[in-house]
């Protein structure tokens, strides 16, 4: 093998490395992990299972510790960060936070393992996690046979939640879910934007002004996303950007937006993002919640301290509303 063919042709520290030869190297994995019978932890038990053959997508369903056999609970979607090019279902940071959450919820959950970019470039991400939710959805009909969802779970409370990229996902599929109809007319009811990785080609509030299309999201979209029409100001990035379809159509009744006061990078287009559906004459219930002191994605990272362990316990109380 020549040295050619580990010439690097594309890095952004600290999250990826991609090589002339097509490989990639993802600097900000975590380690993947079974899934568990029983968590000695928290009781929460975990498959994984297959959504789509082709293409391939799965996820990693968790059930929390039952008080009864036929127990009904909300269905909580989840959609990890990674900014669209790592991190996974399977990975300990992920599987950790959610054997938590779903303990404290006490929901049925689907972590979506949905395929990064850049070997499957956006969009492919928004459509796997999109036929992810349509697979959740038709268990309402009993079209898939999943036991988890048939058996344990509430249709009226389908809730879907992102973290980072995730939230961006979860965005752009409640937009969808806003015009399109689920399998059996199920409707999302709560949604969680968790430090929401959104962009543009100008700054927002007090994002600094100087080398703006040098800050890691604006570098990261053209990676992930390089043909995208209107690159950084695609409405998929740039949901506020003119002409695109109306924020009043989203397809949730409540949403959380959470943001990080140390997160130097997404902060401002949490609240950007907050503002803009306050202003949009979006009829359902919004809230912000700004936890100081922390950054990006710390109830992820450092989910053992008190602040992460805080805040997973508020995430839960508005998942259990």
């Amino acid at each position: 093998m020549g040295s050619t063919s580990k010439e690097v042709i594309q890095v952004v520290l600290p999250h990826i490395r991609v090589y002339k030869d097509g490989s990639v190297e993802r600097l900000a994995d975590s380690p993947y992990v079974p899934s568990s019978p029983e968590d000695p932890e928290t009781g929460v038990s975990s498959k994984d299972i297959t959504i789509s053959q082709n293409p391939l997508i799965s996820a990693r369903l968790f059930l929390p510790k039952l008080t009864q056999p036929n127990q009904k609970l909300p269905i909580l979607v989840f959609i990890h960060g990674g900014a669209f090019c790592f991190e996974s279902a399977f990975s300990s940071n992920q599987h950790r936070y959610m054997n938590s959450l779903v303990s404290q919820a006490q929901v049925v959950a689907v972590s979506v393992e949905y395929r990064l970019a850049p070997e499957h470039l956006l969009p492919v991400a928004y459509e796997d996690c999109w036929t992810a939710l349509q697979w959740v959805a038709s268990h309402a009909n009993a079209i898939h046979e999943e036991p988890w969802l048939v058996e344990h779970g509430i249709f009226e409370k389908l809730h879907i939640t992102g973290d980072s990229a995730g939230a961006n996902i979860v965005h752009n599929i409640l937009m969808r879910a806003g015009v399109e109809v689920l399998p059996g007319g199920v409707k999302t009811s709560k949604a969680v934007l968790t430090h929401p990785y959104f962009w543009s080609s100008k700054p927002v509030l007090a994002e600094p002004v100087d080398e703006h299309d040098k800050a890691a999201p604006h570098v990261l979209w053209n990676l992930v996303y390089p043909s995208a029409p209107s690159g950084v100001d695609n409405p998929l990035i740039n949901p506020i950007v003119h002409g695109v379809q109306s924020l009043t159509g989203l397809g949730c009744d409540q949403m959380l937006v959470t943001v990080a006061e140390c997160d130097e990078l997404l902060r401002e287009r949490g609240i950007w993002y907050f503002n803009a559906m306050k202003e949009s004459g979006w009829k359902g219930e919004m809230e912000l919640i700004e936890v100081e002191g922390v950054g990006h994605a710390f109830q992820i990272l450092d989910r053992k301290t008190d602040k992460a362990k805080d805040f997973i316990k508020r995430l839960a109380l508005f998942l259990q509303d």
